[in-house]
Order: structure tokens, then C-alpha cells, then sequence
């Protein structure tokens, strides 16, 4: 699944286009690297979000094309 949409999906980003964004200004990592919107994204990827001062750190658990909101949480886990 393309990154941009896996942020959304999982509810770490509200919408795509502030996901896309987000990807092209170089404030999303995957595994330490600057990601593009594009990147394919898998269980086991670190992904950092550059959100104003503080940065925001999860570990991707699983992948789904669509998931309730109650269960996008499962989806990731915030890491220190």
C-alpha cells in the first residue's frame, strides 16, 4: 500500500492530500529515510511524521486496504 494512503487509512493523517504534502515538504520518514508518497509500505517499517516541534514515531503492524475507525489504532503502534 502507497504510504500516503496507509497514513490516512490508519488514521495517523486525517486526509491524503495533507499525507501527500506532508510526503513532498520531507517531514515523513520510513526506516530513517526521507519516503515519498509512493513508497510501498509493509509490517515492520518505522515511520517518523515531523508534526511542528514534536516528532511522532510508529511501527507499522499490519496493512488493509479499509478499516473501521475503531480499528485503525491496531493498525500501528506508537514508539518512544
Amino acid at each position: 500500500m502507497r504510504l500516503d494512503k496507509y497514513l490516512k487509512v490508519s488514521r495517523l493523517i486525517k486526509r491524503r492530500t495533507v499525507a501527500n504534502e506532508a510526503c513532498d515538504a520531507g517531514r515523513v520518514t520510513v526506516n530513517g529515510k526521507v519516503a515519498r508518497a509512493s513508497l510501498e509500505v509493509k509490517p515492520g517499517d518505522v515511520i517518523e511524521i515531523g508534526f511542528g516541534t514534536r516528532p511522532v514515531r510508529a511501527e507499522v503492524l499490519e496493512v488493509k486496504e479499509t478499516v473501521r475507525k475503531d480499528d485503525a489504532a491496531e493498525m500501528f503502534r506508537y514508539l518512544p
